[in-house]
């Protein structure tokens, strides 16, 4: 093993957490190896004024981070999972992924609340179609408002008054050290995650086995990549756009079984689909393409082509 590896991280808080909490996993299997930072900004990071769905979605978050592998100006990428598309740019691979954190999302509010308790037209903000889609289903009259920015940035918003509620990935708050903000941490019933939320995808390139080898020895949690594997497949069967609000989450069941709940919506929240489907672990790709075969057959293509 190479004595210097360079990972390729963004530069927000929570990436840059992200990026020490493997620099520290690869410390305790090889102290030997020299791990550096190779601080990107992507166009996610710098486009802050549009609703990601409006300027390519998850891509965003991920694809000059991919560029830094394919330029030789970095070893491995760590990301978190939910902003990687289902399909990897050419020549780069997903040599691993992490446990998962707590999966919910999470209301934060200044006093405390629930969604069904929030006051009648509050303003909510949401960068997320998915998590809008969701909550306006289950309260039609709030104002859900764009908010963007890196987790600090977006509680300084709520703070100041610009939202009475803001709706984050309680993964991140926890990594942050700030869970003492979540009022509510919200039910499947209330809103299904993004996929493969709370868990971080480690990518290399495809002929780096060496690297793929440390990381996953590292890291590597085998009975996670076989939930992220159904939520994945689900998602890359439904084939929708980032105007789409899309979901899954696959929950460990006895026996060796995944349980994996779907989601398909329009962003106003006037029609939802949902479904759920149980089947081994070790055929968790082909769980999530029967979920995904299940919603499309029961209209979900429509709800595709409507928010095409």
């Amino acid at each position: 093993m190479t004595e210097r590896l360079v990972i390729a991280t963004r530069g927000s808080a929570l990436a840059l957490w992200q990026a020490e909490h493997v620099k520290a996993r690869i410390a305790a299997i090889a102290p030997d190896v020299r791990v550096e930072f190779n601080v990107i900004k992507t166009s996610g990071d710098q486009i802050l004024d549009i609703p990601l769905a409006k300027v390519g979605g998850k891509g965003l978050f991920v694809k000059e981070i991919e560029q830094a592998l394919l330029d030789r100006t970095a070893d491995l990428a760590v990301h978190s999972m939910k902003d990687v598309p289902p399909e990897l740019a050419p020549g780069l691979v997903l040599a691993a992924v992490s446990a998962r954190e707590v999966p919910w999302d999470a209301l934060c509010a200044r006093t405390p609340t629930t969604v069904d308790t929030l006051p009648r037209g509050a303003r909510v903000g949401t960068s997320s179609m998915r998590r809008q889609c969701q909550l306006l289903a289950r309260r039609p009259d709030l104002e859900i408002a764009m908010l963007r920015g890196n987790v600090p940035t977006r509680i300084r918003k709520l703070d100041d008054g610009a939202f009475d509620a803001i709706v984050l990935a309680a993964a991140g708050l926890t990594r942050l050290g700030l869970a003492g903000r979540i009022t509510q941490q919200l039910p499947l019933e209330i809103s299904v995650p993004a996929v493969a939320q709370g868990v971080l995808g480690l990518e290399t390139r495809s002929g780096d086995g060496r690297v793929g080898e440390l990381i996953r020895r590292a890291i590597h949690d085998a009975a996670e990549e076989r939930r992220v594997a159904a939520e994945r497949a689900f998602l890359a069967r439904m084939g929708g756009s980032c105007q789409t609000p899309l979901a899954a989450h696959a929950l460990a069941m006895p026996g060796g079984e995944l349980r994996l709940i779907g989601l398909c919506g329009l962003p106003d929240g006037s029609k939802i689909l949902r479904a759920e489907q149980t089947g081994p672990a070790t055929q968790a790709e082909q769980l999530g393409h029967a979920l995904a075969d299940e919603l499309l057959a029961r209209g979900a293509d429509q709800i595709l082509a409507a928010t095409r």
